[in-house]
């Protein structure tokens, strides 16, 4: 896994630091819920972390292989719902997403199963779209500022996740 202590907040939208929320799940500690399962697995997307997306994966449906070369810049992620029933979980959630051309967003109800006391990703049922904010209204970055002031600006460059 690749060294990341440069980053201070966890991509994945929960206001802990890194190291204290997903760098666990991706040192191998067990994910407890489909949920925490989902922010990690986010954050991988984030880091490129294309060994643990595929272990997190559940066998019978495991890409053979991932190339997040070409992925988008996964900027902030937003969970809708999320519920456990015995063995099997499901996730609702929204995350946004910047390429050249502009914003975007992956909108998607993942499965979960849990098998010998681990949580898998088994499948999803996606729908993106094209993402438009206003001026005005919060930037999609997670920033906290109004998009004219964010990453509006000029075609700003992306700021870090925290």
């Amino acid at each position: 896994m690749p060294e990341q202590t440069t980053i201070p907040y966890c991509p994945c939208g929960s206001q802990s630091r890194y190291a204290d929320c997903c760098k666990r799940y991706h040192a191998g500690e067990t994910a407890p819920t489909p949920e925490a399962l989902m922010r990690s697995r986010f954050t991988a997307f984030v880091l490129k972390l294309e060994d643990y997306l595929r272990a997190s994966w559940h066998i019978s449906t495991r890409p053979t292989a991932l190339n997040l070369g070409d992925s988008p810049d996964w900027v902030s992620l937003r969970i809708l719902d999320s519920e456990e029933t015995g063995d099997t979980g499901q996730v609702h959630f929204q995350a946004i997403y910047r390429l050249d051309s502009g914003w975007g967003y992956l909108q998607e109800n993942s499965d979960f199963v849990r098998e010998d006391g681990r949580w898998y990703y088994l499948q999803g049922q996606p729908h993106e779209g094209v993402l438009k904010p206003g001026r005005n209204e919060p930037c999609p970055c997670g920033s906290g500022k109004k998009f004219k002031a964010c990453c509006l600006r000029g075609g700003a460059v992306l700021p870090k996740p925290g």
